[in-house]
């Protein structure tokens, strides 16, 4: 193949070597708007391309070109050498697109020469061509000359802003712009309707439920919380009206400072400074006293209205910007207040009720749901300020009331056993004392009183004024203990009134040696006589007779180490030795009452268990219960058991008659007219302060008439101080309660005597 470098012209674009024919015509470039107001700028010779181009023309055999002016177009072709194309290729791809169509018109004389001519050379401008310039010895470095100037590249002419022409307006298709808009509204309809069929179809319920939670507000409806009675009816705990105070700190806020002034005085648990602060807070509802008596509130209502009336005649002379704002805000809702109307009678019985309107303590607490009954509730519509819309919807719940409570109490002889236990616990200056009246035939308790008591109407000092120790204090019974022993050895067939026993004046058990309360030496005494003269030592020997676990079982149906069955709050069920496998001193020292513990009330049935003829009657206390309508509910309680047969009863009955009899113990607890029949006791009681025994408790225990018998009274003081003695301690309380009820309730006398029954042999 022949090489076209030298001389060889440049090929015209579409032919191609070794081929004949017509050239192609090149593709006419389309035109673009940009052509005619564009100018593309000549790239300016770098020093290696201008190296380059002399290179190319000393080896073509010419003179060396001279580098263009800055302002002529270089042409260009396709017949340069493998350099020049090469440098077209890299250097020239940037600028060959716009430069290459003059390039072409420039060599156009020059293709149509022919193949094979050199190009002339380049004539100045006296027509003789140009000599190329000697070539310069390179300046040594150090020589001091300095460079020849190069050839600058001219600068580059700044680029036209291209206007484009003014685009055209295109319509639309309204066809189509009609169906988006008509498919967006379908879109937007469809959900109304699915949200139509929801509220409307779907659950309609919930949504209007939920409108009318956002407009209606709840307004409480207190119910009236049943009354506590006596078994005649006579009030012991009843609710009165009685209002609360609110106040609208809205409307309050201006005249805080003299609706404070007004209400302190009035009002008792607050102060003007804590009035001041909740009526001048946040929101619209504050509860500024509670439980006030409705004269109270009357007596604010009308300081209120006094001061509004001065109010108003000053205001009359003040311009409106200037005139003072009336007093106002206050409102009242119902608030009953939990009243005692005969003060401390049976308070430690009946309790009290705490502000909330709840039972603290005593039967308020243990009977609480049943009194408080069910609150009800109001739903009125508001406006946006929480005020009563007139004659708007609303819907109320009436609350349930509370049921009543009848107790087999009497007030009468309540409160006389209460006035009696306090005249002798101030007499010899014990700590407490207890005493409590049980019918014998239905176990209701007729009494049940307390010293020290409180008065509910008054503010309680201390919790433990709250207790009621006939049923939460237990202790040691002491030989009151022995009524529950004889009936069990006698039911056992191991005793009669026949059996005779010679009493030492001490008696040894596993090494711990029991005397009586008296010295005395060995006495023949008979078993009437050991019961009589309260023996410890007598009752040791006659107990030793029966097997423990027969013992304990006696124990355990006479009702102790049981609670009582009355559910009273806080009642303690008393303390027995575990098991029945018991030692002989624990067996002994239980025989004569030490060793357990049992509270007023559980002493009480047991004895009354003998006066009943053998049969234990569970102690009651609820009578009835009275709903709203005066409809009565009895209470029941647990069905009556036997423990011992009846002749056992008589038998203890009898020993028990020695007890009041002039030579017995307790001489001081007869009744004139009525046999009477009873039991001393005296017991030492564990002081906690040292864990040890250094208290005491006297206790009498009887019932009348023996023969017929109708009431049992149990009587205990606590911690006397000086002399000690059940029978001249307790006796005398007893004979006095006892002589009240038997009068009261109109219990003739039998007329029976007192029996001969021989006490020693």
């Amino acid at each position: 193949m022949t090489d076209r470098r030298g001389s060889e012209p440049p090929r015209r674009r579409g032919t191609e070597p070794g081929r004949g024919g017509t050239p192609r015509k090149a593709q006419p470039r389309r035109p673009s708007v940009t052509d005619s107001n564009r100018s593309t700028p000549q790239r300016p010779e770098s020093t290696r391309d201008r190296l380059l181009r002399q290179a190319r023309e000393e080896q073509e055999g010419g003179a060396p070109r001279r580098p263009a002016p800055s302002g002529e177009r270089k042409p260009s072709g396709r017949s340069g050498s493998a350099a020049g194309r090469s440098r077209g290729g890299a250097d020239g791809a940037g600028r060959a697109a716009a430069p290459r169509k003059q390039a072409a018109r420039a060599e156009s004389p020059r293709k149509a020469a022919g193949a094979g001519q050199r190009p002339a050379p380049s004539r100045g401008a006296d027509g003789q061509p140009r000599k190329r310039p000697a070539k310069k010895a390179p300046a040594k470095k150090g020589s001091g000359k300095k460079r020849p100037p190069q050839n600058r590249p001219a600068p580059r002419p700044k680029k036209r802003k291209v206007k484009r022409p003014p685009r055209t307006l295109k319509l639309g298709r309204p066809t189509l712009r009609l169906r988006v808009t008509f498919g967006v509204m379908a879109f937007v309809l469809s959900l109304f309707a699915g949200r139509l069929v929801l509220l409307q179809g779907v659950d309609p319920d919930s949504y209007a439920q939920a409108a009318t939670q956002e407009n209606t507000k709840p307004f409480p409806l207190y119910a009236s919380r049943g009354a506590i009675v006596d078994r005649n009816g006579v009030p012991f705990s009843v609710s009165e009206d009685a209002e609360a105070i609110i106040a609208d700190p809205s409307q309050t806020g201006p005249v805080a400072t003299q609706l404070a002034a007004i209400m302190a005085p009035e009002l008792s648990g607050t102060t003007y400074d804590k009035l001041v602060t909740a009526m001048t807070g946040k929101g619209r509802y504050v509860r500024l006293a509670r439980q006030v008596a409705p004269q109270t509130w009357n007596e604010i209502q009308a300081a209120m209205k006094q001061r509004n009336a001065d109010i108003n005649e000053q205001n009359k002379a003040k311009p409106q910007d200037q005139k003072a704002p009336l007093l106002a805000g206050l409102y009242t809702e119902d608030d009953p207040v939990r009243s005692h109307p005969n003060g401390t009678i049976a308070a430690n019985v009946v309790g009290v009720v705490g502000g909330d309107g709840k039972g603290l303590s005593g039967l308020e607490y243990g009977l609480n749901d049943k009194l408080s009954g069910q609150d009800g509730k109001a739903m009125y519509e508001v406006d946006t300020k929480g005020n009563k819309i007139p004659n708007a919807n609303h819907t109320v719940v009436e609350p349930k009331p509370g049921v009543g409570v009848q107790l087999t109490l009497d007030a009468d002889l309540q409160w006389f056993a209460e006035k009696r236990i306090e005249q002798t616990v101030k007499q010899y200056h014990a700590s407490a004392g207890t005493v409590v009246t049980m019918d014998v035939k239905s176990g209701e308790i007729m009494a049940m009183a307390n010293y020290p008591s409180f008065d509910p109407n008054k503010k309680v000092t201390s919790p433990s004024q709250l207790k009621n120790p006939a049923l939460e204090r237990t202790y040691e019974p002491g030989s009151v203990q022995k009524v529950v022993t004889m009936a069990a050895l006698a039911d056992a067939g191991l005793i009669d009134l026949n059996t005779k026993l010679r009493v030492p004046g001490s008696i040894e058990v596993q090494r711990r040696t029991i005397k009586d309360h008296w010295d005395h030496g060995t006495l023949n005494l008979t078993i009437a006589g050991v019961v009589a003269k309260s023996s410890n030592v007598g009752t040791i020997m006659a107990a030793q007779q029966m097997r423990i676990p027969q013992f304990v079982k006696y124990l355990h149906d006479f009702g102790f180490g049981a609670p009582t069955g009355l559910n009273y709050p806080g009642e303690s069920k008393g303390l027995m030795p575990p098991g029945d496998e018991w030692s002989e001193l624990t067996r002994s020292n239980v025989a004569f009452g030490q060793g357990l513990s049992a509270n007023a009330v559980q002493m009480t049935a047991a004895v009354n268990a003998v006066a009943n003829g053998g049969v234990y009657v569970p102690p009651k206390l609820v009578r009835n219960y009275v709903d709203a309508n005066g409809t009565t509910t009895p209470n029941q309680t647990a069905p009556p058991r036997r423990v011992v047969s009846e002749k056992a009863a008589k038998e203890v009955a009898t020993m028990m008659e020695a007890v009041t009899a002039k030579k017995g113990t307790a001489p001081q607890a007869a009744i004139d007219g009525y046999l009477v029949a009873g039991k001393t006791g005296t017991a030492q009681e564990v002081d906690s302060a040292c864990g040890c025994y250094r208290k005491w408790a006297t206790s009498f225990a009887g019932f009348a008439p023996a023969d017929n018998p109708r009431f049992v009274t149990y009587v205990v003081l606590h911690d006397p101080l000086g002399a000690r003695g059940g029978g001249f301690q307790g006796g005398p309380v007893f004979r006095d309660v006892m002589s009240y009820a038997l009068q009261k309730y109109v219990v003739p006398p039998t007329g029976a005597k007192q029996p001969d029954v021989p006490t020693t042999w």
